[in-house]
């Protein structure tokens, strides 16, 4: 950046329109008295730069102009900076439950995996809750993999009976 050549006298003179420059853009920037003084600084750095071409009596209105675009400009890229707000629906706002519709349902899912036979439990629950692979299941129980599948698929659908049975109803 290159420095006027202007001596210290400009310094004295530019000071004087600090003050009222901030009152000037203060609106401008929502009352954001950081965003003011920022603002100012640039004007006052801007006029210090062009010192020589401007007259100490006719300064204020080149100041004043310089600061209300460098407040606006400021504006729109932080405007464009900022994400778009998205009004929140309350239909579809998660409620902060107290857990007691967690604690029933597994209770439900207990009951009905109770009245399943001791082998499509086993099943259900290694491929489901365990998270084991098929080959894994089969190896561990000691059966072919068909008969994990077979298991699996029909203690599904007396799993879906039992809760159906329990009044929980399928969407």
């Amino acid at each position: 950046m290159a420095v006027s050549g202007c001596d210290d006298n400009a310094g004295a003179w530019l000071a004087e329109y600090r003050a009222p420059l901030v009152g000037f853009v203060l609106p401008i920037v929502n009352g954001d008295r950081q965003a003011a003084e920022d603002v100012v600084q640039e004007t006052m750095l801007r006029g210090w730069q062009h010192a020589r071409e401007l007259s100490p009596e006719h300064a204020g209105s080149w100041l004043h102009k310089v600061a209300r675009n460098i407040a606006i400009s400021t504006y729109h890229r932080r405007r464009r900076a900022r994400p778009r707000e998205v009004p929140l629906d309350e239909a579809t706002t998660p409620t902060m439950g107290d857990g007691a519709d967690g604690v029933v349902d597994a209770l439900l899912i207990a009951s009905a995996l109770n009245s399943l036979s001791a082998d499509q439990r086993q099943v259900i629950v290694e491929l489901f809750y365990n998270r084991r692979p098929v080959t894994e299941v089969a190896a561990m129980l000691a059966i072919p993999e068909g008969t994990v599948r077979s298991r699996c698929f029909y203690g599904l659908r007396a799993l879906r009976r039992a809760l159906e049975e329990q009044g929980v109803t399928g969407t």
